[in-house]
């Protein structure tokens, strides 16, 4: 079977960040911005709380890769703001990924290191980040001050 450059083997997807350098998509998970919310309206407070838990699990679910949050968009309807303060509306789907790519640091072995980092972002529908449908801040990373290297797991 012959691999392509565009479709990685073994990860979920292979974006082109805007620097040039290509990052893989190791693992992916969606989850509904307000799914869990029942009582009260999507606000300022309750969305800051959001992204601080989406961060703490980023933390935990990848110990000792770095985190990055992609700033959401923050929409305000016209609507009656209640006690909290005025309606604030992320986008639908809350999205936590790791990424991989090659060893920022030449000298080390290609095949035992890899630069890693997690990525917190939003996003309007459930679907992986490939070519023109990636989020332009995902294209933007700055790979080289966010991610780390880390030795490649046995």
């Amino acid at each position: 079977m012959q691999q392509h450059a565009t479709s990685p083997a073994l990860a979920l997807a292979r974006l082109v960040l805007a620097s040039g350098r290509s990052v893989d998509l190791a693992d992916l998970r969606f989850s509904s911005t307000y799914g869990d919310m029942l009582e009260g309206y999507p606000c300022k407070p309750l969305n800051d709380l959001r992204i601080r838990g989406l961060l703490h699990a980023a933390e935990r679910s990848r110990p000792g890769t770095p985190v990055h949050l992609v700033p959401p968009r923050r929409e305000y309807p016209d609507q009656y703001a209640g006690g909290l303060g005025p309606v604030e509306v992320l986008p639908a789907v809350a999205c936590l990924g790791t990424f991989h790519s090659a060893a920022l640091d030449p000298a080390r072995d290609p095949v035992a290191y890899r630069s890693r980092l997690t990525v917190v972002w939003f996003q309007s529908t459930p679907r992986l980040p490939s070519g023109c449908d990636t989020e332009p801040a995902l294209r933007d990373l700055d790979w080289t001050g966010l991610a780390r290297d880390a030795p490649v797991p046995p």
